[in-house]
């Protein structure tokens, strides 16, 4: 390989950024003519890069839950928007897998029509699914939720949507982020820039890592991105235990077209930076420290990166080897995704008639319907508007500014359309007043006369991007004063008072003493169709079926529980964290009501016994990890029992004293979504899981299946349970590999 060329392209990689979107290389004339890179082939592997010939690239792309604005993408013309789904908090409380692929098939494919129109480059930082482990956190909103299992579900749907599966070409290449651990913004003078997260071996592997497991091992995406903070002591970007021993060695992530990039600036802050790690005395030492580790490119949005990447190469910080490597994976990359495939190669004919289809803009409000959660309903929802004579008072800083719906990291949509747009598209009679956002005691006069001349109240509130957002995150989880104020004013009228929560969540005990407070919903960022889908929602146009992604905490867990502590389990006074192991939720993880009633139960013919060793065997050779070995499905009967017509969300939890104590109170193994239940119709759902949906981990990070009695506790709370014995001796599913001493 040509040193030359290598290091060309590495500074290249690290410079200014590049200003609009993908310039193609000429494969039929240029100097990438004679390269194999360029050659069409049933593989898409290269020898490497001999020459140059490359046009510059920027790989800062972003897509979160649609084309993004960000240096990487360029707006304009016929490429003015671009679909903006619900923010992936939303879309993780619907629980339909299916659902997801499709978005992720909707953003990648308008992602690369901007490409081949030069607006946009073939690499998209997108998935976020770090755990949501603290609802402190300012960037939870853009991850599927706080449970391991759902959150690896859900990026290993929608990296298959973003890149397309089998050995054909991707779309565009996915980046599952923050590897690892990366869950805090600041929290006093610790900021994400040097945290240094510190956990045990067991939390790391059972909780912290799952997500990122699938999206390396089994789903293959195309990158990985390490984060700011440190793990037990070693920055993430520099850190091999993390990008070499688990990533590429025990996942087997060495595909050359895989690649690890770095968050923006994480190495800077690995170095001697001020507010930084530390971890190395200079900024070419921290170079040379993250390459070697595994960091194949590094993300700058300092000045002065090049020469410093120049000087540490010349300093011997990194080697030829290294630099090699690096530039082969992330160039391989591109090779898979079509880059030297020329203009008759997959996907290159997508362009703008590719972007804000009909389908897209369907498939928008289907997200943002199938995420809302219905918390509470003393029996007011569904409400008829459409042509009743019924005026609605809409009061509240969510009501009528479409923006907020979107949340970060968000592009242009086609539309915004907020909840008092969508009520009066239909005809509804709306007396419409802003409301204070955090803790102000504005003036509530106008509000009590919007309520006192209308039929029905309903108050949107809640949090937006201006209190949690990157770099920000909350100290308190409690409703803002100023709101609740309102909304007592607002029930004091004596009409019914409809509260639709949005952001993420707050805890909402004070509202369930307010007599007048009729429903809750919560919302979170549904998108640009996100008012029509609320109030579709509250029409009875749609059903609610969305379960809570996350847990609602009383707002004194903020002093019970410090933000730093990673630590999961509870000890002492420490409550510990997420449903799993906390007890005295709000609204617990799973919750979610109907308009209608339903009925479960559990086919007779799910056996009651099973031997560890048979269950080993009968998979032995099928399966590349034991943990994807399958367990016998569990036949579950939903029977609507109402007079609406509802989807239905199956959640099977698993509970019992087996394996390492303490034992949960319980784990999310299965889940499944079921759709338009007539009713007095019947439907199964199928509950498919694994050995590793049983398993659980020791306290050296060691997947073990356990014998032991199961109790399989289905729908939250519990509607009805089945038990199954395992039986024989313990067996270890995954061998962790052991952190360094």
């Amino acid at each position: 390989m040509h040193h030359i060329s290598f290091l060309g392209l590495l500074l290249a990689a690290l410079a200014a950024p590049v200003r609009g979107g993908v310039k193609y290389p000429d494969c039929s004339s240029g100097p990438l003519k004679s390269n194999l890179v360029s050659t069409s082939s049933p593989t898409s592997n290269s020898p490497g890069i001999s020459k140059l010939g490359l046009s510059a690239y920027q790989w800062w792309n972003e897509a979160l839950h649609g084309v993004a604005h960000n240096r990487g993408i360029t707006w304009g013309g016929q490429f003015n928007a671009a679909t903006q789904f619900p923010q992936a908090i939303t879309t993780g409380a619907s629980f339909d897998d299916a659902l997801v692929e499709q978005i992720g098939v909707i953003i990648s494919t308008e992602a690369r029509a901007f490409a081949n129109n030069g607006r946009a480059h073939l690499d998209f930082w997108t998935p976020n699914v770090n755990p949501f482990r603290d609802p402190r956190w300012g960037r939870g909103h853009e991850t599927p939720g706080e449970d391991a299992l759902r959150n690896s579900k859900w990026a290993e749907a929608f990296v298959r949507g973003m890149q397309g599966t089998g050995p054909a070409a991707h779309r565009v290449v996915a980046t599952c982020k923050h590897y690892a651990a990366y869950d805090l913004e600041n929290s006093g003078s610790t900021t994400r820039f040097n945290f240094n997260a510190k956990m045990s071996t067991q939390d790391l592997a059972e909780y912290y890592l799952p997500p990122f497991q699938q999206c390396a091992r089994d789903s293959k995406v195309g990158s990985i991105m390490c984060s700011y903070n440190a793990v037990n002591g070693v920055p993430a970007c520099a850190n091999s235990y993390l990008m070499d021993t688990i990533l590429r060695k025990h996942w087997n992530w060495t595909n050359d077209n895989q690649y690890v990039v770095s968050d923006c600036d994480a190495v800077y802050y690995l170095g001697n930076a001020n507010g930084g790690h530390k971890y190395k005395s200079s900024y070419a030492a921290a170079i040379g420290a993250s390459l070697e580790a595994g960091c194949d490119n590094m993300c700058w949005a300092t000045d002065g990166t090049a020469p410093n990447a120049a000087s540490a190469f010349s300093a011997k910080q990194f080697s030829q080897e290294t630099l090699d490597k690096a530039m082969l994976r992330q160039y391989q990359g591109l090779v898979r995704a079509g880059y030297f495939d020329g203009p008759n190669g997959p996907y290159r004919n997508l362009g703008a008639a590719d972007v804000n289809t009909q389908l897209a803009r369907d498939l928008a409000l289907r997200a943002a319907r199938e995420g809302i959660v219905l918390l509470k309903n003393d029996g007011i929802l569904p409400i008829s508007l459409n042509g009743s004579g019924t005026s609605v008072a809409m009061v509240g800083f969510w009501a009528n500014t479409a923006d907020k719906m979107l949340g970060g990291y968000s592009g242009s949509p086609p539309f915004k359309h907020d909840p008092v747009t969508a009520a009066k598209s239909v005809g509804v009679t709306v007396n419409y007043v802003n409301g204070p956002l955090t803790q102000s005691t504005a003036d509530t006069s106008a509000a009590v006369t919007a309520a006192q001349k209308s039929d029905v109240i309903i108050y949107f509130g809640g949090i937006d991007n201006t209190v949690e957002k990157e770099s920000q995150d909350r100290t308190s989880i409690a409703w803002p004063a100023g709101q609740l104020s309102m909304i007592q004013k607002l029930a004091n009228t004596g009409k019914p008072v409809i509260v639709v929560r949005m952001g993420t969540h707050v805890d909402d005990t004070p509202l369930l003493t307010i007599p007048n407070v009729k429903a809750i919903l919560w919302a979170g960022y549904p998108g640009q169709d996100g008012g029509t889908a609320v109030v579709d929602i509250i029409t009875g146009t749609a059903a609610p079926a969305a379960r809570l992604p996350i847990t609602v905490y009383p707002s004194a867990y903020t002093n019970q529980a410090p933000y730093t502590n990673m630590a999961l389990r509870p000890s002492g006074s420490y409550p510990g964290r997420t449903y799993r192991w906390y007890k005295d939720a709000v609204f617990p993880f799973g919750h979610g009501l109907h308009y209608t009633n339903f009925s479960v139960s559990v086919g007779e013919s799910f056996p009651k016994t099973f031997s560890i060793a048979d269950l080993l065997a009968s998979c032995k050779g099928k399966v590349s990890y034991l943990d994807l070995c399958p367990f016998p499905s569990v036949p579950v009967s939903v029977t609507n029992t109402g007079s609406r017509a509802s989807d239905y969300v199956t959640l099977g939890f698993l509970a019992g004293q087996y394996g390492p104590a303490p034992y949960p109170i319980k784990s999310l193994a299965t889940y499944k979504r079921l759709f338009n239940i007539g009713a007095g119709q019947s439907q199964t759902a199928e509950l498919g899981w694994n050995l590793g949906s049983l398993a659980r981990v020791d306290e050296k990070g060691n997947q073990v299946l356990y014998p032991g009695t199961y109790t399989l506790l289905l729908d939250q709370p519990t509607i009805t349970s089945v038990t199954f014995t395992l039986t024989g001796t313990e067996a270890v599913l995954d061998n962790w590999p052991q952190p360094p001493t």
